[in-house]
């Protein structure tokens, strides 16, 4: 009996061994395709400089569209389509501005010689000051406990929120995440208190002036007053100039509104599964960028990385056990539609999906992987760490996914996972115009490809 055991453990120890070396080599032969004939940078040059911002609704989101699905075909997709969603189609309509003035002055006689510009952007989906512009008292708030307990100084002033990226984090998006609540419910509360606009900190701890956008939501009870992201360097000046002389003024003007929303799609390929190609493994990002930037990092880098994952698979000839699906989605910026019309077709089709993989935190350096997922699926998954590791990406860890996946997962509690690059300095550049091509580092972004293929095919190959 004893015998026995010892030689099925020896054989099951073989086998295992076997299908380690073989996976090592695979991922090995990986590597070699991405770093060698890799099309990823040069993908990417033509999205951001061919045809730049990409934001719903826009003549570009059109444009991106058919350039991700000829070059899905292009990589070698089996089977290539759209699927339609309704987007919102939000315009910045012109040229955002701000400036200081020393005092209430209409804003017909302020002499250009006593304004101090601010470096401004309005907040997507927020409502313009129209052509007049405003012109109001700023009061300076540093927290939302600071605002209810100034609630009655707020009415007919501009709310400005100077709350700082904390620096402590080493992990950059929990200095986001502990810091975005300004940004995307801040307008709404000062609406509340009557404020006629609001002003807030730009989502970065950069060194420069450049200002933040990024999305915002209204709450529906309250009036949608114009607000806006400021540079950093601006709000450092202004915040000092409100404690050394609480009356200033500031004359905001911007254009942005809404127009009726309008067809987009999340744009799909797929490499057929040859054992079970009703079961389903999702890797994506987002098609859609913010107007004033390339999308280079947010989220160019990680579409060309999804398409490349297929492009390096389909010139290996790897024949998928289960169906791998490439998903260029819409809308995520401002309204993430893209992400719950997947979902919801999923849920109506009661397909079966065994993975979801989002890659949305740039093209930087990989670090590897978090996951959301059962505590036996994790553990599973993290058995193959070492794969990765020479590659840079073998740091696993619980928590992660991404705002297109998150519907999935929510609605059929499909595991999810995300790429984790090193993520220093992605906000530096996050929604400002300083998100271009340029500042994107071929070699890591090629690591990342190389690292997100492996992982598909790891769990293609053992499931969870």
């Amino acid at each position: 009996m004893h015998k026995k055991l010892f030689w099925f453990a020896g054989l099951f120890f073989s086998f295992s061994l076997m299908a380690q070396t073989g996976d090592t080599a695979f991922i090995k032969q990986i590597a070699n395709e991405v770093l060698t004939n890799g099309k990823a940078y040069e993908n990417l040059r033509i999205l951001t400089k061919t045809i730049g911002g990409r934001l719903a609704g826009s003549p570009q989101m059109y444009k991106a569209e058919d350039w991700g699905f000829n070059l899905l075909q292009q990589s070698g997709s089996d089977h290539t389509f759209k699927q339609e969603c309704m987007v919102p189609h939000w315009v910045r309509g012109g040229k955002d501005e701000a400036w200081v003035i020393p005092r209430a002055v209409p804003l017909r006689k302020t002499a250009s010689k006593i304004k101090k510009p601010l470096d401004i952007l309005a907040l997507g989906n927020t409502e313009g000051t129209g052509s007049k512009g405003i012109s109001a008292p700023v009061i300076l708030i540093s927290s939302f406990d600071e605002l209810e307990a100034k609630k009655d100084q707020v009415s007919g002033k501009i709310v400005f929120y100077n709350y700082h990226f904390n620096p402590t984090f080493i992990r950059t998006f929990d200095a986001y995440s502990d810091a975005v609540k300004y940004r995307t419910k801040g307008p709404a509360l000062a609406a509340k208190y009557g404020a006629v606009a609001c002003i807030v900190r730009s989502m970065s701890h950069s060194t420069d002036n450049i200002p933040h956008t990024g999305g915002t939501h209204y709450d529906s009870a309250c009036k949608k007053i114009p607000a806006v992201a400021i540079g950093l360097q601006d709000a450092d000046w202004l915040a000092g100039k409100l404690n050394s002389q609480p009356a200033v003024w500031v004359t905001l003007k911007t254009m942005g509104h809404f127009l009726p929303d309008v067809k987009g799609h999340n744009i799909i390929g797929e490499l057929k599964g040859s054992e079970f190609p009703d079961e389903y493994i999702t890797i994506g990002g987002h098609l859609d960028s913010w107007d004033i930037c390339e999308g280079a990092q947010d989220d160019g880098a990680g579409i060309v990385q999804t398409i490349e994952v297929l492009r390096a698979l389909k010139a290996l000839g790897y024949k998928p056990k289960r169906t791998i699906r490439f998903v260029l989605f819409a809308n995520e910026e401002n309204g993430a539609r893209g992400g719950m019309q997947y979902a919801r077709e999923a849920a109506a089709k009661q397909e079966k999906h065994l993975f979801a993989l989002e890659t949305d935190a740039g093209g930087f350096t990989p670090r590897g992987f978090g996951f959301t997922a059962s505590e036996e699926q994790f553990n599973k998954i993290k058995s193959r760490e070492p794969l990765l590791r020479p590659y840079g990406g073998g740091e696993f860890s619980r928590g992660g996914g991404g705002t297109d996946i998150s519907f999935i997962h929510q609605q059929l509690n499909v595991p999810m996972g995300e790429l984790l690059p090193d993520s220093q300095r992605y906000f530096d550049i996050h929604h400002a115009r300083s998100d271009v091509f340029e500042g994107v580092n071929k070699r890591e972004l090629e690591l990342g490809a190389v690292n997100m293929a492996a992982l598909i095919y790891l769990i293609d190959q053992y499931g969870l």
